[in-house]
């Protein structure tokens, strides 16, 4: 018996991310309608809905539907804010680094048990971008000048948000 009890507690308990769920077995399919747009940058809510389904889907568990008709648990959001702010200069003291800011609020909500499961009302998420025309801060023409970085945003918030509310982060 000792001998047991001292195998059992030499064991870490750690396990790696991205294994597992904290989700209850009977949340097969998720709804994920189209997030909110409260900002002025054109169609970055369905970039960053596609990029979440996608993420979602990627998982391999889990059904991905447009609504929540039909779904067991909805992943709803709302883009909240995008700011642009410089965080490196060249040489004549123009911007050529920006830090974008997206706050998003995103909950995820089991239908059949009617109970939010994961919740954040400001989500905030931070990328860096390098720029090659510095006169404008405007979040659409930074986001104009270089749509690759949208995508890259979208791709990141998307596995941000989806390993939180997977793995209980």
């Amino acid at each position: 018996m000792a001998l047991l009890a001292a195998l059992a507690s030499t064991s870490c308990g750690y396990s790696l991310a991205g294994r597992g769920s904290f989700l209850p077995p009977y949340i097969r399919v998720i709804g994920v309608p189209l997030f909110q747009n409260q900002t002025a940058v054109y169609d970055v809510e369905r970039q960053i809905t596609e990029r979440v389904r996608a993420e979602l889907r990627g998982r391999g568990k889990y059904k991905v539907e447009f609504a929540e008709t039909g779904a067991d648990a909805v992943l709803s959001g709302e883009i909240m804010s995008i700011t642009l702010t410089p965080a490196a200069f060249n040489e004549n003291q123009q911007a050529s680094r920006y830090v974008l800011t997206l706050i998003a609020k995103v909950e995820f909500k089991d239908l059949k048990a009617n109970k939010v499961l994961w919740a954040n009302a400001a989500w905030p998420f931070r990328e860096e971008y390098e720029i090659t025309n510095t006169s404008s801060i405007d979040p659409n023409a930074f986001l104009g000048q270089d749509a690759n970085a949208l995508e890259r945003l979208a791709s990141e918030f998307a596995r941000s948000v989806v390993s939180a509310i997977l793995e209980a982060f």
